[in-house]
């Protein structure tokens, strides 16, 4: 059996964990200083969304700063390319790149997001599992080499604000028009994302209704909910 093929049978969470110990052997930059629950960094990130048109992005920006504790938002230019690995059943395993454009020197982020857990109708907010490790800018070799292909990648410029532990981005997703130029661009659509959210310990569902109390001081400029990543597949 191949090397590739014994990865392709491990759970993807040990699979991850070798991977994030392998880029720690590539002198990576330090990680983030997180929990540790049995050799995994386990973090949980508790997710609202929603979307606001171009036309409507200075009016919502002028009530963040109202309300948030950064009156003026920090901005960012973020390369992002999304590596996928087909396993011999099931969904291919998943895992996202990402650069900062505008901050040279700034480590790559190596990003695991898990499958939404959705069912808990009391939950005010969506939950799914979170591993974020910062790692050299030789990144996308080393996970070419693994065996994984880029699927797609695009260019996310936006502003951040946050209020204590919660944090906002309101964000415009570009296409890359030329595979790797990054300069080559153009707008998905004509809209900006808007995404609250709180990364925290397993259990913290209380952050759920905090953040649903803030997104509601956003409306009716934005309305921010739990939206199936499942449900816009099939749209």
């Amino acid at each position: 059996m191949s090397s590739l093929q014994i990865f392709q049978s491990l759970d993807s969470r040990f699979f991850f964990s070798s991977i994030c110990w392998r880029l720690v052997k590539m002198e990576a930059p330090p990680v983030t200083v997180l929990p540790v629950i049995g050799g995994t960094i386990n973090m949980m990130e508790y997710i609202l969304q929603g979307s606001v048109l171009d036309q409507s992005l200075e009016s919502l920006l002028h009530r963040l700063r109202g309300l948030c504790d950064n009156m003026e938002p920090e901005t960012f230019i973020d390369h992002e390319m999304v590596f996928l690995l087909k396993a011999q059943q099931g969904s291919p395993f998943i895992l996202r790149a990402r650069r900062a454009v505008d901050k040279p020197g700034v480590p790559w982020h190596l990003r695991y997001l898990g499958q939404p857990e959705i069912g808990d109708k009391n939950r005010s907010a969506l939950v799914r599992n979170c591993v974020d490790i910062a790692t050299s800018d030789g990144l996308a070799e080393f996970l070419i080499e693994m065996g994984f292909r880029m699927d797609h990648e695009f260019v996310v410029k936006g502003h951040v604000f946050r209020k204590g532990i919660m944090k906002i981005v309101v964000s415009k997703i570009f296409r890359i028009l030329l595979p790797g130029n990054i300069d080559n661009i153009e707008p998905l659509s004509l809209s900006y994302l808007v995404e609250l959210n709180v990364v925290a310990p397993p259990g913290q569902d209380a952050v759920s209704d905090d953040m649903k109390s803030f997104s509601e001081q956003l409306k009716p400029l934005v309305h921010l909910e739990k939206i199936d990543p499942k449900r816009l597949h099939q749209v």
